[in-house]
């Protein structure tokens, strides 16, 4: 699986020069502005929400003694879940509404890769393939939040924090990837089949969702082109996968 992982990272090398060279920078206009507008909105509440969290949990510790360091731990805790639960809607939310406009980006690479320009399997319209994003990026939110939480709270006991940071971490990098490859796995799978593909190729899918990340600490530029250059280096990948595995094709 390291393999993968470290494949899934050095796709992102390629990704500026393949965009320009296919001409697909016009294909992501409108998702480089959900993007934007969608940071804005759910960080800014965020911001806002995350000292009410940190007094809502400072209220747990009764006791006079201690009352100080503790509200200042709550608060940290609470800007924390804010902030983690503030990504995984953000990159939830960009995905899904995205979808019908990557698509097309991930089918002209795969014209670009394989050589065909005319493919044998499943056509979608842009309702289906809003659909399609929508759903499966609520199965994922629901999936993520349902692993994240008890993660968050392994982050109060000392040491064992550490290793829940990272597993965190891990964690959101696989759904960031999970839902830049099925981009172009729509077009050959349903929907059960795509989730079993992506647990088979989960190393591909963790290490596009690691640069994902690592793309949202660069301000605002970061969250402006994680979706080109991320889409790109994962259909790449997924489209060498597909080819090398040559599993059944839904036509």
């Amino acid at each position: 699986m390291v393999k993968n992982i470290i494949s899934g990272i050095k796709a992102y090398f390629g990704a500026f020069g393949l965009i320009s060279k296919l001409k697909l920078w016009k294909y992501f206009a409108v998702p480089m502005l959900i993007s934007f507008i969608t940071f804005i909105l759910i960080f800014g509440l965020a911001y806002n929400l995350s000292d009410n969290i940190g007094q809502f949990i400072a209220k747990i510790w009764i006791w006079n003694w201690g009352h100080e360091t503790f509200t200042t731990i709550s608060s940290f805790i609470g800007g924390l879940i804010v902030l983690v639960i503030g990504l995984i809607l953000f990159k939830h939310i960009i995905m899904a509404l995205s979808a019908p406009f990557m698509s097309p980006v991930s089918e002209k690479i795969e014209a670009h890769i394989t050589g065909k320009t005319v493919h044998y399997h499943r056509n979608t319209t842009f309702s289906e393939q809003l659909w399609r994003g929508i759903r499966v990026n609520v199965r994922n939110l629901g999936m993520e939040l349902l692993y994240t939480i008890p993660l968050l709270l392994l982050k109060l006991i000392p040491v064992v924090n550490i290793f829940s940071t990272f597993l965190l971490f891990l964690l959101q990098a696989y759904y960031a990837g999970f839902g830049n490859m099925d981009y172009t796995l729509e077009r050959h799978f349903k929907y059960q089949e795509s989730i079993k593909f992506v647990r088979k190729n989960r190393g591909l899918a963790i290490g596009n969702g690691i640069v994902f990340l690592l793309c949202l600490l660069i301000p605002v530029v970061g969250v402006i082109l994680v979706l080109p250059l991320s889409v790109t280096a994962a259909s790449t990948k997924t489209i060498q996968a597909l080819n090398n595995n040559k599993p059944e094709h839904v036509v």
